[in-house]
């Protein structure tokens, strides 16, 4: 991916598709009687709309890109995000919860890693390379999380 706006317009929908999740599972792990790991995902919602902002900052974009579907180069076909994303059900715990939300960050990081690699553009490789290493960063934060729920 060589177009810096066809790669913002990536990342707007990445990232909107990460607010609504990490809404979803605030409000499931509130309903689990987890106030504190519903607290830590609306703050992950939180930074997924300023990620949102400054992606659509940087595009100069006033409203979100409108892409046709054809137009996305989504690995599987569905962003990270939304990849194998569904839904949350009344069965899920903590811990499942905090699950799905890393395997979304692991994905989106994956995806722009992938985009930074094969790209021939530099505005967009480091781009990538940024929004790819803030992926890391909250990946390591739900593995921390993690760690600590399993250690007691």
């Amino acid at each position: 991916m060589d177009d810096i706006h066809r790669f913002l317009a990536h990342a707007i929908v990445l990232e909107k598709e990460s607010a609504r999740r990490y809404e979803e599972l605030a409000t499931a792990t509130q309903t689990l009687g987890d106030p504190e790991v519903a607290d830590f995902f609306r703050q992950m919602a939180h930074f997924s709309r300023l990620h949102l902002a400054d992606a659509m900052e940087r595009g100069g974009f006033h409203y979100p890109p409108d892409l046709r579907a054809e137009e996305f180069a989504w690995p599987d076909g569905v962003s990270p995000e939304a990849a194998g994303w569904e839904g949350v059900d009344g069965f899920m715990d903590v811990p499942a919860a905090l699950e799905l939300a890393l395997d979304g960050e692991r994905r989106s990081r994956d995806f722009y890693e992938g985009i930074a690699a094969a790209t021939g553009n530099p505005r967009v490789r480091a781009m990538a390379t940024e929004f790819a290493s803030e992926e890391d960063g909250h990946v390591a934060q739900l593995e921390g999380r993690l760690a600590r729920l399993a250690m007691g």
